[in-house]
């Protein structure tokens, strides 16, 4: 887990992967925290993302840098505790002007029986499990 958030850090931007209906989204995000030996990401409820994870919390994400890349899939669990949104909000804190740890906006969502492989033109894959 810890080589996933390595990798997603140094990306700066990855792309999420949701469904809505029987359409694909994908958008770029760029939060990723650890806390309580969890890999999380964070967004805004009032966001059609969140709504579409809520209705099916299975999503990918995809990031790419210096010829290799990372394909994460995954359930999303929510996490309404105060603490787990101030984590990552510490770890963030250009978005405390979008974001509070206490208004009812903020969510912060883990990786649930997460697979993560590592890809490469030029190297062996790996795959990772947490």
């Amino acid at each position: 887990m810890n080589e996933v958030y390595e990798f997603l850090k140094n990306c700066g931007v990855y792309y999420l992967a949701t469904v809505e209906g029987d359409q694909p989204r994908v958008r770029p995000f760029g939060t990723v925290d650890i806390f309580e030996d969890r890999l999380y990401i964070q967004m805004g409820k009032v966001k059609k993302v969140s709504k579409q994870i809520e209705a099916n919390p299975k999503v990918e994400i995809c990031a790419f840098k210096e010829g290799k890349w990372l394909r994460l899939s995954g359930e999303l669990v929510r996490d309404e505790r105060v603490e787990a949104k101030k984590h990552m909000l510490d770890a963030y804190p250009q978005l405390r002007g979008m974001y509070d740890e206490n208004d009812d906006n903020t969510e912060v969502l883990y990786f649930k029986n997460a697979k993560a492989d590592f890809c490469s033109f030029t190297e062996p894959g790996k795959t990772v499990t947490f």
